[in-house]
């Protein structure tokens, strides 16, 4: 089974559906909730178990109630937790998110200032083999020492690059993949044209940039020139956490050999088949499921 190291935040959500955002300090209440686990690299790791990989997650918690509820949540999804490390005295991060009746999320972050961000702890467990590193970039320590580590196996390392991406200096020359948000390539180059600002960062990582940017597809450049995969066209109920799955799926696609558009391809198709779902990490699909989405879309 392919082995997946994946680095970053997990979080737990508070999601609440509504018709539309609320835009006053008055009282609302929701057409439905959940609580579920979240965090980019948490949700990713969940994509992987889900597509058959084996996901194993470095994160920082607090020891607190939330910690706990995190974790029983993602060893629950078979995910390998030996790597995430809870910080006495500290809280762990949580969101309160709504979704509104097009899909669309706003999503409220709480995240423990005091919780250290320091990963030097993290070098001497990394396990020795692994087939793929993926990182987010609100971990920044831990995104350059697993992209390092990628680095010295020479398997591929992929930075989710959310904005602010500029905190992950150090680990985004050493990803062989730096796959960001439309948001993110934004923030990263000052440039609000997703082509425009794409070309930027690719001049200046020596890694492949790519651009994720929802209904429109995915951008990657190549030969300084970028080239476009459209997105299986879809109805959405519900986007959060379909960035996540896309990474997480696409880091599994490389670990497993795939060629770098089939792997965009699959990618892909995991966060479009998300986006028909509601529940954010609930959403995510299996391999199976995959598949068939695939042979329906040919």
């Amino acid at each position: 089974m392919t082995r997946i190291l994946v680095s970053g935040v997990a979080v737990l959500d508070f999601i609440f559906h509504m018709d539309a955002f609320p835009n006053r300090p008055d009282k609302y209440r929701a057409k439905g909730a959940d609580i579920v686990g979240g965090g980019n690299a948490a949700n990713s790791a969940v994509a992987i178990a889900r597509l058959g990989g084996t996901a194993q997650l470095a994160s920082r918690l607090g020891d607190d109630e939330v910690a706990e509820l995190i974790l029983t949540g993602l060893k629950a999804e078979n995910i390998d937790c030996s790597l995430v490390r809870k910080f006495s005295g500290k809280k762990s991060s949580f969101s309160s998110i709504y979704i509104d009746a097009t899909g669309e999320r706003q999503i409220m972050n709480f995240r423990d200032n005091n919780l250290s961000m320091n990963a030097d702890w993290l070098s001497s467990q990394l396990p020795e083999t692994f087939s793929a590193a993926m990182a987010d970039t609100r971990w920044p320590d831990g995104a350059a020492i697993a992209m390092q580590a990628a680095k010295e196996r020479n398997v591929p390392g992929i930075i989710d690059a959310e904005a602010p991406v500029n905190e992950s200096a150090r680990a985004l020359p050493l990803a062989s993949h730096v796959a960001f948000s439309a948001q993110g390539v934004a923030d990263f180059t000052g440039e609000s044209d997703v082509e425009k600002a794409a070309l930027r960062a690719a001049k200046d990582l020596p890694g492949r940039v790519l651009v994720t940017d929802g209904a429109r597809g995915v951008v990657v450049v190549r030969d300084g020139k970028p080239h476009w995969h459209p997105a299986i066209p879809i109805t959405p109920v519900d986007t959060l956490g379909a960035g996540d799955v896309w990474h997480g799926a696409f880091a599994l696609a490389l670990g497993e050999g795939m060629d770098e558009d089939r792997a965009i391809g699959f990618a892909s198709a995991c966060a479009s088949l998300k986006c028909t779902r509601t529940g954010g990490r609930d959403g995510a699909p299996t391999r199976a499921e995959v598949n068939r989405f695939l042979e329906e879309h040919e």
